[in-house]
């Protein structure tokens, strides 16, 4: 079966990249500042996270949350957004974002951005979710400049602007978030906002799939079996496919399956070999 077109592909990817997901469920830990004990009690809470004790953190966060820690009101909402630790409660977390970003805090006001989107906790409101997003994303929060990038690329409570989007989406590329990164990649594919350009794609693409963006991987792959930004070069391709498999992305499956016909034993046993001693960039 041919695979479909690079452009096609990067176009069905971003729409599949789910935004609330990637700003709210799985953020990045948010800074703490050195305040006295605050900070090792705020840090303990997400170390009881890691080891996926969601009520001890839940009661480590609770505390500081009260007391006006802007950081952990908006942990504190992200365990009621996600029912971690807590009962699932939309109209919870959206009091949490509220008191962080109220602080200005950039992620509690991301958060709360993604809450009026997507009408959890609150009425839908676009231009709500406009203004948060704005307002964390003029204080430099990547995951803020991210979601205001998607807004004005699917015209969402702003008049679409491929260009606004493509502005954005850089600044959030430029601090290292991944979905950032491939969406930008994205748009060189398109020619959306910019110049369509396979080898700016491929530098993008590559960023997010260092770090672990199974789509990002995959359509690396592609671009690899294709030429396209890149040289051709099978094993390449079949390196990144197997990440993306390994990284839970169904897609990448056929696509391996394809290029393995194309490729000799000793190709795919090198594939196989660079996939094995890949890590992630931090």
């Amino acid at each position: 079966m041919k695979l479909r077109s690079i452009a096609m592909m990067a176009a069905l990817a971003v729409l599949a990249v789910s935004p609330e997901v990637n700003a709210v469920a799985a953020p990045k830990r948010p800074a703490a500042p050195a305040v006295d004990p605050t900070v090792s009690y705020y840090d303990l809470g997400y170390a009881a996270l890691s080891h996926g004790d969601y009520a001890g953190a839940y009661h480590l966060w609770l505390p500081l949350a009260e007391r006006g820690f802007a950081p952990a009101q908006f942990a504190i909402g992200n365990l009621y957004f996600a029912g971690q630790g807590v009962a699932q409660d939309y109209t919870a977390a959206v009091r949490w974002y509220r008191k962080s970003a109220d602080q200005g805090d950039a992620t509690g006001q991301t958060g709360l951005g993604v809450m009026y989107q997507y009408g959890r906790g609150v009425a839908q409101d676009y231009a709500a979710a406009v203004s948060w997003y704005r307002k964390a994303a003029d204080q430099g929060g990547a995951t803020g400049q991210f979601m205001l990038g998607v807004m004005y690329r699917d015209g969402t409570g702003v008049a679409q602007d491929y260009a606004a989007a493509v502005s954005w989406y850089r600044k959030s590329a430029d601090q290292g978030q991944p979905t950032a990164q491939f969406n930008l990649g994205a748009m060189y594919v398109l020619g959306q906002g910019v110049a369509q350009d396979y080898v700016t794609a491929a530098a993008l693409y590559r960023k997010a799939a260092e770090q672990g963006n199974a789509t990002a991987q995959r359509i690396l792959g592609v671009m690899y079996e294709n030429g396209q930004g890149v040289p051709q070069d099978y094993v390449q391709a079949n390196k990144w496919f197997n990440l993306a498999v390994a990284s839970g992305n169904a897609d990448a499956v056929q696509a391996r399956d394809i290029i393995a016909a194309k490729m000799t034993p000793a190709q795919i046993a090198e594939a196989q070999r660079l996939a094995s001693q890949w890590k992630p960039t931090k």
